[in-house]
């Protein structure tokens, strides 16, 4: 098998992720690492060892000429996704799009439709749906292991400092320059939970979604929301409730829990843990393996292996980011609902860890788990839009 020639835009910051990623499919024989486009070129000692000495420029196009690259990975700031996208695109090179995939929906479907004009295929970076765990829930689900499926609950807990607000102009942003940035909490660090907890519910696609209730607040200083809930009604009447948070008293592990009458399953999607609780049985724990989304992408085009996470499987997720685009600017929490922890320079809002839990459990929104400071806003979704 002939080794497949991949250009990374976007090699700093998440981009460093890529960057040792390629070098273990390389090491594998799978890819090479033709190119990478940054504006300021990486140094030596910025280069994984193994990866030698790929053409740099900061001109995507002209790279993706020059190298003849067959993949573009970006990991580039959101607002810059579609562009960059249809440029590969328009040269027939095909894609792994980190997530979120756009900072709206008419930029996801630009992107989504030119993509496909163009004939080439595109991979959305959600890691967490290349889990075997997945499909091992739907099936768990299928054959009845806890009931009848009620709704779908997500918890992410996690720490960041003020600083993770100053990594990046962008970090932070609902907009920037005049162009949607929509970097909030439910949209970028904690996308995998609303984007698995879809998944999980067999809701990926637009169409899925019907309706929105959303709980957008920030404790630190900026535009975007650090600490925020949704609700999402979607075609089969199921809700999918997702609670996080970056200003938690503990950093924890995120996770999704299905909710059915006769039992749950709660799914740990970042150490592809999955734990079966059932009425009249003791509680069964599994682990799972996990598919490289860029290895899946390569086998894909090698060997016709099913594309694990197409555009049109991250439509609903779509849909959440759209009705964030939408609602009004994130409410800042009242003075009393924060403290600072200096000798850590972050932000925590006391009890959250406990409502996003609570919320997760409930499938209810801050609001009507007794939060004062949650004043509930309702976003109503009719058919997507482009």
């Amino acid at each position: 098998m002939s080794t497949v020639d991949i250009v990374l835009a976007g090699a700093r910051g998440h981009g460093r992720w890529h960057l040792d990623n390629i070098r273990r499919l390389q090491d594998k024989g799978i890819v090479r690492l033709a190119g990478i486009c940054e504006l300021t070129p990486l140094t030596a000692d910025e280069i994984p060892d193994g990866l030698g000495t790929p053409e740099q420029s900061a001109d995507f196009g002209a790279l993706l000429d020059s190298t003849g690259a067959r993949i573009a990975v970006i990991c580039t700031p959101i607002p810059t996704h579609t562009d960059l996208a249809l440029t590969a695109a328009r040269r027939g090179v095909h894609l792994l799009l980190e997530k979120p995939p756009a900072p709206s929906y008419a930029e996801f479907r630009r992107m989504a439709d030119g993509v496909a004009e163009a004939g080439v295929v595109c991979q959305i970076g959600f890691q967490s749906l290349g889990s075997h765990a997945v499909p091992a829930i739907l099936g768990m689900v299928a054959e009845g292991a806890v009931g009848e499926l009620v709704g779908i609950g997500g918890a992410g807990a996690w720490v960041r400092p003020e600083a993770y607000y100053r990594r990046a102009p962008w970090a932070g942003k609902r907009r920037l320059n005049g162009v949607d940035v929509i970097d909030g909490v439910l949209t970028n660090p904690l996308a995998h939970a609303v984007a698995t907890a879809l998944a999980v519910n067999g809701t990926t696609r637009a169409e899925d979604v019907t309706g929105i209730e959303l709980e957008l607040l920030r404790a630190n200083d900026i535009e975007s929301d650090d600490t925020s809930c949704v609700r999402i009604t979607t075609a089969p009447g199921r809700k999918v409730t997702v609670a996080a948070t970056l200003c938690a008293e503990r950093d924890d592990e995120p996770y999704v829990v299905v909710h059915g009458t006769r039992g749950r399953i709660t799914y740990w999607y970042k150490q592809d843990r999955v734990l079966l609780q059932r009425a009249g049985r003791g509680p069964e724990e599994y682990e799972y393996g996990s598919t490289d989304l860029l290895e899946n992408l390569v086998d894909h085009l090698t060997d016709g292996a099913e594309l694990l996470v197409t555009p049109d499987a991250t439509g609903a997720f779509m849909r959440v980011v759209e009705a964030i685009r939408q609602a009004p600017d994130p409410a800042p929490l009242p003075a009393g609902a924060w403290h600072l922890v200096p000798d850590e320079g972050r932000r925590v809002v006391p009890g959250i860890d406990g409502l996003v839990a609570a919320a997760a459990d409930t499938l209810s929104l801050y609001s009507e788990l007794g939060a004062t400071w949650a004043s509930p806003k309702e976003v109503s979704t009719g058919p997507a839009r482009s």
